[in-house]
């Protein structure tokens, strides 16, 4: 009669202990990144809809007639300064309100007769003045309004 000797393939207790070590560590490094990913997706979020409001405010002071001197959506008067408030979901307003997320100041440069120009900053929280604000889009544009 032959007998076998079976060996069970198993892990040590001190193989076990550094598998979890090594992965929890790589777990705590993971986890100190997810406050700088969620801070980056909060300030690409911002900054795509600072970026929408420019364009459609841009694209209506553009769709305005030339004898008209106020847009048609906004009612941006061409050549005199403005300030518009937005809400998360783009809906404006001409004063600072409880929801107000956006702050868009429109500005006209000095410019030649012939010329129009705007310089259109979107600031973010509309809150706090311009100057303190934690992030900002600005464009400027230009159009004939011969």
């Amino acid at each position: 009669m032959t007998f076998r000797k079976s060996k069970t393939a198993a892990f040590s207790l001190i193989e076990v202990t550094l598998a979890l070590g090594i992965a929890a560590f790589c777990l705590v490094a993971v986890l100190g990144l997810m406050p700088v990913g969620v801070q980056t997706n909060r300030n690409a979020t911002s900054q795509t809809a600072a970026t929408s409001i420019l364009s459609n405010v841009i694209a209506d002071m553009r769709a305005t007639p030339t004898s008209a001197t106020t847009s048609i959506q906004y009612g941006i008067e061409f050549g005199a300064g403005k300030t518009l408030y937005f809400d998360g979901s783009g809906q404006f307003t001409t004063s600072l309100g409880a929801d107000s997320r956006y702050r868009l100041v429109v500005s006209f440069p000095t410019s030649p007769a012939e010329l129009s120009y705007a310089d259109l900053r979107v600031t973010w929280p509309a809150s706090v003045i311009p100057a303190n604000a934690s992030g900002s889009v600005e464009m400027f544009a230009a159009f004939d309004r011969n």
